[in-house]
């Protein structure tokens, strides 16, 4: 008798709890999830289930080989889905997390590119500015920018952005500029909220040295286009990607704070579940904004 075969009857019994429920969920017949069950016994030369008239349940040895054998079987399983799915253009709803500031200066502008090449997927972004649990809250991935939390999912980096102090010309020439890190501490500083270190700046002096600088700030939010719009205002310093200051810079509503530090580069992260098997969905979204941003270059972002 085929072994893998025999390996699902035995495991279907465990799970359903007896050989009836076991021949509905294979669809055969209780005779038949039996004979397969008592067939790998006789290979094996052991009792892998405790029969009763009520119940059945795995014996010490069979509860040991249950284990072993649904991996194999999810294995077998994996690798038949992975070969159908390549044989079939990606589709369906893609549920994507991204930080509200990201999705719209730059997921948004090219997600229309992916839709066109991809008509068979529905995307569904969700752009929010608070750290979502993947699996339990029903996504499929999540794009992140900066250091990465320690997790069980999985990552591939797609590009980098630079950040950098910035604030505006009025702001300057009202309060000064500062020359110099410890300069901060006198300055009106301009936070963002959903960092997971807190009102912390990571500062690379001009030396290499890693510096924090920590402030109350003067102003707290839980979007960068806000502490944007309050830098170029006048409010104070804000501690910017490129992507976010890059365009306000170029018109001259903002400037560097301290032009001589070193930009701090960050990270852009494709982050989705642990496991073999990558749904087709998701790999194709990845691979599509990795190429889209090696096309472009570091620099746009």
């Amino acid at each position: 008798m085929d072994r893998l075969t025999e390996m699902e009857a035995f495991a279907t019994v465990v799970d359903q709890g007896g050989f009836t429920d076991a021949a509905k969920k294979m669809g055969i017949s209780k005779s038949a999830v039996s004979k397969h069950v008592s067939s790998l016994e006789a290979r094996l030369g052991a009792r892998l289930l405790n029969r009763t008239t009520r119940r059945v349940s795995p014996t010490e040895i069979g509860l040991a080989y249950y284990d072993r054998a649904r991996r194999v079987l999810n294995d077998a399983g994996e690798a038949d889905a992975l070969v159908t799915s390549m044989q079939s253009a990606p589709s369906g709803l893609l549920r994507i997390s991204v930080a509200t500031d990201f999705g719209v200066n730059l997921l948004s502008p090219v997600l229309g590119d992916f839709l066109l090449e991809y008509p068979e997927i529905t995307v569904n972004m969700v752009l929010n500015n608070r750290y979502v649990e993947l699996i339990s809250e029903g996504f499929d991935m999540a794009i992140r920018v900066g250091e990465l939390e320690d997790s069980t999912l999985r990552a591939r980096k797609l590009t980098e952005t630079t950040k950098r102090m910035v604030g505006a010309p009025a702001y300057f020439e009202k309060f000064g500029r500062p020359q110099k890190i410890d300069d901060l501490n006198e300055h009106k500083l301009l936070h963002y909220s959903n960092q997971a270190a807190g009102n912390v700046w990571k500062i690379t002096a001009p030396s290499g040295e890693k510096r924090q600088v920590r402030t109350a700030g003067w102003l707290t939010v839980n979007d960068g286009q806000s502490l944007l719009n309050a830098a170029i205002s006048g409010l104070g310093i804000a501690y910017l990607p490129s992507f976010l200051y890059s365009e306000a810079m170029s018109k001259g509503l903002v400037e560097e704070a301290i032009p001589d530090l070193p930009s701090e580069t960050l990270g852009i992260y494709a982050v989705y579940p642990p496991g073999r098997f990558t749904q087709p969905k998701v790999r194709a979204f990845i691979d599509f904004l990795a190429q889209t941003f090696s096309e472009k270059g570091p620099d746009a972002w």
